[in-house]
């Protein structure tokens, strides 16, 4: 039987794939050209690491290899991250072209000679050259390989009246792999790749996703509730090796019972597991590039609850995180939006930082404090407990807002007091009689945090305070995912640098939603400046 896997390229025949024919096709297509007389493109394609990039292109030069009127070869340059000289990258890649083919190449000794690699004493028939992991070089390396692809590239343009197996040069089409778009080809005097096409690899979609797991359920006999699917696809977007790493968690390694149905229970189980206790490579990856500088600050900014963060490709931050998949783009009618790749990602990203500024959260209460107006066996009160947390706040600012990320006026940053508002809540209910976990349904400028206890359901929306139109926009807000949780009340927590009594008063009253019957409660947690 298949098996999920999200380690290198899928193989077709013993894991669950998503065929991706379209794209498949589309790859060919740009290889070959419209009118493959007069030849085909040269492309980049791009994605985040673990998106089936190498996989995809290796389903296109098999099919353009079956068509019988190409050489075609896909070779690896990852061999060649730590040379320093151009003759060994050039050794590299002119070895790795001969072993593809099985036959000796001539050793090309500088850039200019490497359009003769490509001539048609090497070639018979027109070349289809895909070359893997192409960003592992270094940048002058990578722009050396350009200048020349190009130059080859206008060569073959220049001889439009000639069949394409006469063509001088033989290499057709070619495509470059790799993370980044146009693969960081960069020059100060403009870019020496001007010639080629970007072919982006796209996550899964729903249908991509659901298909796999109904393969699953043919081949195993054992079924899967709907909701799991669904719910596996939200926390990942379908990014196709976070999809398959959740596929091999759920079928395999804590699939105790395969001869009973895989309900959300057992998913909330491997999602718990995936968040808090298991090593992922694409996600140890992204959290690698979160945490430096200066994608640290624009990470931190995207867990901000008021503006959202509008997104351009030209900032070199915002395109880096992007190309890395920590983040993605929201389309709306008025604009293009910054947001997290996936909620997954987003709690891995909020679990890394909150660890990382609040490792240590001090006495949070004395050893005899009776505390039983906030926390009885049976209940719990968040307005008072968001009152001690103001308090714990108000008491510890020095020492444990001392290291904390600063605004360019070196006021704290919004997200801090989140991070510093889960600890502090995970630390006072105790890892033993709650659970705590936040929730970002948006994937940008909202957060949720929500607490299970003596079997009942909390749940906060955290904001920061606005002005009065926004405090009406955040009740209604708040009642409606009140509703959406089933629960028949909310608190609403409003982050505040200062709030005078009077206006604690006024803002801090109970309000029952009209269309919801949602029982919505202010509560405001004044954080100094």
């Amino acid at each position: 039987m298949r098996k999920f896997s999200s380690y290198g390229p899928v193989d077709r025949d013993i894991h669950y794939h998503a065929p991706r024919k379209t794209l498949i096709e589309e790859g060919c297509r740009q290889l070959v050209g419209e009118n493959p007389g007069k030849g085909g493109h040269y492309i980049t394609v791009w994605a985040p690491r673990q998106a089936g990039k190498t996989w995809i292109m290796q389903q296109v030069a098999r099919n353009i290899r079956e068509r019988g009127d190409f050489e075609v070869a896909i070779i690896t340059m990852l061999s060649a991250k730590e040379e320093t000289t151009d003759a060994g990258v050039l050794d590299v890649f002119v070895s790795s072209l001969g072993e593809w083919f099985g036959r000796p190449l001539p050793e090309v000794d500088s850039w200019r000679n490497l359009a003769g690699l490509f001539s048609g004493e090497h070639f018979e028939r027109p070349l289809i050259l895909i070359i893997d992991e192409f960003d592992a070089l270094r940048e002058d390396f990578i722009n050396k390989f350009a200048n020349q692809f190009r130059d080859v590239h206008i060569k073959r343009q220049n001889e439009p009246d000639r069949p394409s197996d006469e063509i001088g040069c033989r290499l057709h089409g070619l495509a470059l792999i790799g993370v980044r778009s146009v693969l960081g080809i960069e020059n100060v005097s403009g870019s020496p790749f001007n010639v080629q096409r970007s072919l982006r690899i796209p996550n899964l979609t729903h249908d991509e996703v659901s298909g796999m797991f109904a393969w699953y359920q043919r081949e195993s006999g054992q079924q899967i509730d709907p909701d799991v699917v669904e719910r596996l696809f939200y926390e990942t977007q379908g990014q196709p090796g976070l999809s398959c790493w959740f596929g091999e968690l759920l079928t395999e390694t804590y699939n105790k019972k395969p001869w009973e149905p895989l309900i959300m229970r057992h998913f909330d189980y491997v999602f718990r597991m995936a968040v808090q206790a298991l090593p992922n490579n694409n996600v140890i990856n992204i959290i690698s590039k979160a945490r430096q500088e200066p994608h640290r600050d624009i990470i931190l900014n995207l867990f901000k609850t008021g503006m959202k963060m509008v997104f351009r490709y030209d900032n070199a931050s915002l395109n880096f995180l992007y190309m890395n998949g920590a983040t993605d783009i929201e389309e709306t009618a008025e604009n293009l939006f910054v947001r997290f790749s996936s909620p997954f990602v987003q709690k891995r990203l909020f679990g890394y930082f909150s660890d990382e500024l609040f490792g240590d959260t001090g006495k949070l209460h004395e050893p005899f404090e009776d505390m039983s107006d906030t926390l009885t066996e049976k209940t719990l009160d968040i307005t008072n407990l968001i009152r001690r947390f103001e308090t714990y706040l108000r008491e510890n600012r020095d020492w444990l807002l001392n290291d904390a990320p600063r605004r360019k006026d070196m006021r704290v940053r919004e997200a801090v007091y989140h991070f510093a508002l889960y600890r502090y809540v995970s630390d006072f209910m105790g890892t033993g009689h709650a659970r705590v976990w936040p929730e970002f349904p948006t994937g940008n400028g909202k957060v949720d945090m929500l607490i299970r206890y003596a079997g009942q359901t909390y749940a906060m929306e955290l904001k920061s305070w606005t002005n009065e139109i926004g405090y009406g926009e955040a009740l209604a807000q708040a009642a409606r995912y009140g509703k959406q949780l089933g629960l028949p009340e909310i608190a609403l927590v409003f982050f505040v640098e200062q709030i005078p009594d009077e206006y604690r008063e006024k803002y801090e009253t109970d309000h029952t939603d009209a269309d919801t019957g949602v029982r919505v409660r202010p509560v405001f947690a004044e954080t100094g400046i």
